[in-house]
């Protein structure tokens, strides 16, 4: 592969962007016009809602072991039996905001109703859960590698791909993932969690420092279901009934538990494909493709998508967390 030139590739360049309002698009947009910009055009394509709820799983499935860089069909998941419904993803967020509109909610209301619809699809659900108080036991094997990779190297990866393949004909497949360079696991973003939080507790309305305890970890489904109906649901029932024995006097307290305990339930249902997931995302033609940054040094910098050269602690501590608890955390 041909030394690659990202900057020189996008000037004068008119580009289609779609799912603009997305997370990785926004960040894509920053970059180009901050590295480009002489771009000359760029059309942000933002879809009309409609009444679709997204009910399917997430792509990953569950296989496990290496997993090849290949072509995957419209709705095609790794999981045998399960279908990606990509129209009902795209159509989430714009039935939510019609449902804050049918309501009459403020500005304000929509917009953080749309920052925790972006959360909930993300690892920071638990951590702004845990730093609420609202979660203090959790399921899922700290053993297992999880592959994340921060979003400003996805997006320099993007561009790098644009650039190599403008006007090929050819299909070419990349996976840019974390779990063959550099793998982590998920016990250490445990750690990360804890370490942040001891050294930055969160201080409660009356100004008391609100202590922090390890987030609990059950490895068996099973065993973490049995957990939350005996610790949990058994007692919610009891308080219900003698709520209503009293009149609705107790009916503050239940209902707060019960969000709090429906939250959980609701993040398992989520997490669930992920936690157990134990395969990991070959990256040999994305390895190609970093060898050919190599190439030009300032640029290899500049558009850097290498995983190798994250230290995992650090940026989870020092960059991921904080910047969840300050853009995020409400």
């Amino acid at each position: 592969m041909e030394s690659i030139r990202i900057v020189e590739f996008f000037k004068n360049k008119s580009i289609l962007v779609t799912g603009s309002t997305g997370f990785l698009a926004k960040i894509f947009v920053e970059k180009v016009l901050r590295v480009q910009p002489e771009v000359k055009k760029l059309f942000l394509l933002v879809r009309a809602g409609d009444a679709t709820s997204a009910n399917q799983p997430y792509v990953a499935g569950e296989q496990s072991g290496l997993i090849l860089e290949k072509k995957f069909l419209m709705g095609e998941t790794l999981k045998g039996d399960s279908y990606l419904d990509i129209e009902a993803e795209l159509s989430l967020a714009d039935e939510k905001k019609r449902e804050l509109r049918a309501e009459d909610a403020p500005e304000e209301a929509e917009k953080l109703a749309m920052k925790e619809l972006g959360i909930r699809r993300t690892i920071d659900s638990v951590i702004i859960g845990y730093a609420k108080g609202k979660i203090t036991c959790f399921f899922g094997d700290l053993d297992i590698i999880m592959d994340v990779v921060p979003g400003d190297m996805v997006v320099n990866a993007m561009m790098a791909t644009m650039a190599a393949h403008s006007g090929q004909q050819a299909e070419f497949i990349y996976h840019m993932g974390s779990s063959v360079r550099n793998p982590v696991t998920y016990d250490t973003l445990e750690h990360c969690h804890f370490r942040y939080f001891l050294a930055n507790p969160r201080v409660g309305r009356d100004g008391s420092v609100m202590p922090m305890k390890r987030l609990r970890f059950i490895k068996s489904m099973v065993v973490f279901r049995v957990f939350m109906t005996l610790r949990y649901k058994l007692p919610f029932e009891v308080m219900h009934l003698v709520n209503l024995l009293s009149c609705g006097r107790l009916a503050r307290g239940y209902n707060e538990l019960n969000r709090k305990y429906k939250f959980v339930m609701h993040l398992v249902e989520l997490y669930k494909p992920y936690v157990y997931f134990d395969g990991c995302f070959d990256d040999l033609n994305m390895e190609r493709l970093r060898m050919a940054m190599k190439k030009d040094d300032a640029e290899a910098r500049m558009f850097d998508f290498d995983p190798k050269h994250v230290d995992w602690e650090d940026y989870f501590c020092s960059i991921h967390i904080p910047g969840v608890m300050k853009y995020a955390f409400k």
